[in-house]
């Protein structure tokens, strides 16, 4: 089946799926659930002819594995997501004008969601019961390292018995010309969201003749302050950059305030690198700290994605947040401190899509927030900024009811 002929057929499903009731729809995603557990070993064997022949390393790679863990914890993801109300039918606002109209905007689907993504099989499932719970029909063009997996995961969900054909449409992933076809398909689709790289989402922004919901790369920034605890501050600097440095949350540069650099930067810096990470600072916090390479200006503005940390030393909190707000990109950043009015002064300076006061960036996830899963993280600020997943993935419109008033 050619792209245009899975576009036309997800724009007829997306009629019939707003239609549907919650009750419906979560009974669907129970089902999606279900069908995810009974297949584990189907799911995996596909993932591993993938990781086989992939050829991907590092953080490309982690982001493609499967595990049985991974896929339960993908089940139990649908699970939460059909436990959220449903916002399709909502009612935002509501009023009678003096003719006699009433008035009501109501929220509905998008449509048809276009999502293009790279090798992460779990977010073929995420983006399509995010969809479906709202209604929406989704075409997936995942990335071709995942191919197996993603074909693989599509048939399964497509599969359940209630869910209209076209719902849930997979993209040939071997070529470029089915992201052309898709981004280009205006009057079909009704929203192009990318996640992936800087290089990916460039090119479907730039060239998108569809609304594009753009997700971002994650530089992410914490900030030690003079009045930072700490213990504390060790804990969430390593867990922030070590517990999982291949996702766009992991912490990628550490700004320390410059009153208390000389006594902190060596006490985490030993810590990082017994760790693993390698630390590339400035000048400054090399003179402080052993075992520190010299950053470069690329430093501060590369997502490393690995085991690997750069370090500055800043003057301030004014400091600290306008290197941040020059550097970053706007995904999430963090302040450590026991100063309120520097906690606020953070909160509120940097221009990011979320901001932390005494917490790990890593929290920045549609599931830690609450929504079950994601679409992704938008660091844009037009239609959603941040985690975005169900009430993101609708529009309103407006229902008038009238007694016979003409004007």
């Amino acid at each position: 089946m050619s792209t245009q002929q899975k576009l036309e057929r997800a724009r007829a499903a997306a009629a019939t799926l707003a239609l549907l009731s919650t009750e419906e729809k979560n009974a669907l995603l129970l089902a999606i659930a279900g069908a995810i557990e009974a297949n584990v070993d189907s799911i995996l064997a596909a993932n591993r002819v993938d990781m086989e022949i992939c050829g991907l390393e590092g953080a490309m790679r982690d982001r493609l594995l499967l595990t049985e863990a991974r896929v339960r914890e993908m089940a139990k993801g649908v699970r939460d997501v059909a436990a959220l109300p449903d916002p399709t039918g909502e009612t935002l606002a509501e009023w009678t004008r003096p003719n006699g109209l009433r008035i009501r905007k109501v929220r509905v689907p998008l449509g048809v969601v276009g999502i293009i993504y790279e090798s992460r099989p779990n977010v073929t499932v995420d983006t399509a019961v995010l969809a479906l719970k709202t209604g929406n029909a989704i075409v997936l063009r995942g990335g071709k390292e995942a191919a197996c997996s993603n074909q693989k995961l599509v048939e399964l969900l497509a599969a359940i018995p209630g869910i209209p054909q076209g719902a849930i449409e997979l993209l040939d992933s071997s070529s470029r010309q089915s992201v052309q076809e898709l981004i280009k398909a205006r009057g079909l689709v009704d929203v192009i969201i990318p996640r992936g790289g800087a290089g990916l989402i460039t090119f479907v922004t730039e060239n998108s003749a569809v609304p594009v919901i753009e997700t971002g790369a994650g530089n992410c920034h914490i900030f030690v302050d003079e009045s930072a605890d700490f213990d504390m501050a060790d804990a969430i600097v390593l867990n922030a950059k070590t517990q999982r440095p291949s996702v766009c949350n992991a912490a990628e540069k550490l700004l320390v305030h410059e009153k208390v650099a000389a006594v902190y930067l060596p006490r985490v810096v030993k810590k990082l690198i017994n760790a693993g990470v390698e630390v590339r600072g400035d000048e400054r916090a090399r003179s402080l700290a052993s075992g520190i390479a010299l950053a470069e200006e690329r430093d501060w503005y590369e997502e490393y994605l690995r085991l690997c940390m750069g370090v500055r030393v800043t003057a301030n909190v004014d400091d600290a947040i306008a290197h941040i707000n020059r550097y970053s990109t706007r995904h999430s950043d963090s302040i450590v401190t026991r100063d309120e009015a520097n906690a606020r002064r953070f909160l509120r300076g940097v221009d990011s899509a979320a901001v932390y006061w005494n917490a790990s960036t890593r929290f920045t996830d549609g599931a830690e927030f609450g929504f079950g899963a994601e679409m992704g993280i938008s660091t844009q600020k037009l239609h959603c900024r941040g985690p975005f997943a169900l009430a993101e993935l609708t529009s309103s419109k407006y229902e008038i009811v009238g007694t016979g008033q003409i004007r």
